[in-house]
């Protein structure tokens, strides 16, 4: 068995493999790093940095937007977590994370935004969720949108706050 396969096992929730065109057998993936299969309810990825975590729903949809491993995030380093407020949901991935509430819908955070967020107590911090991805008009002029507001970042300055106030 694989460590696809074991993962599988132990969430059964994630129905059986599907046909994605290549039989329902594990792939390689295009970077030659990992290898995934899909399921009726989600995807398991496994490198054999990350280990085998599965994504699903709306962060699934939106870690495929991004490019799946391949993409910005890289593997996921967690399996869809439960967040401490019982709202949301989160995947941690290896450059990244993505965030989802039924308000907001799933965003990525990363970087130097992503560091200061978790610092300041991710989604429990005044800023809460995420309402968009990073973006910027530049690669060094960065934000992201938050509940409570927005933090932005550039290399000369760092990240910063501007907190909304209603």
């Amino acid at each position: 068995m694989s460590p696809i396969d074991d993962k599988w096992q132990t969430i059964q929730w994630i129905g059986p493999p599907v046909d994605a065109g290549g039989g329902i057998n594990e792939a390689p993936n295009p970077d030659g790093r990992g290898r995934s299969r899909d399921f009726q309810n989600g995807t398991i990825e496994w490198s054999p940095q990350t280990g085998a975590h599965e994504v699903h729903g709306a962060i699934r949809d939106h870690y495929a937007q991004l490019g799946g491993p391949e993409g910005l995030l890289g593997y996921p380093l967690t399996d869809e977590t439960g967040t401490p407020d019982d709202i949301g949901r989160y995947n941690h991935f290896e450059n990244g994370s993505i965030y989802w509430t039924p308000d907001t819908d799933a965003h990525e955070v990363h970087g130097a935004i992503r560091d200061y967020w978790a610092q300041h107590g991710w989604e429990r911090s005044r800023m809460g969720y995420p309402l968009s991805d990073e973006s910027g008009p530049s690669p060094v002029d960065r934000s992201n949108r938050f509940v409570g507001g927005i933090l932005s970042w550039t290399p000369a300055g760092g990240v910063r706050e501007e907190v909304q106030i209603d």
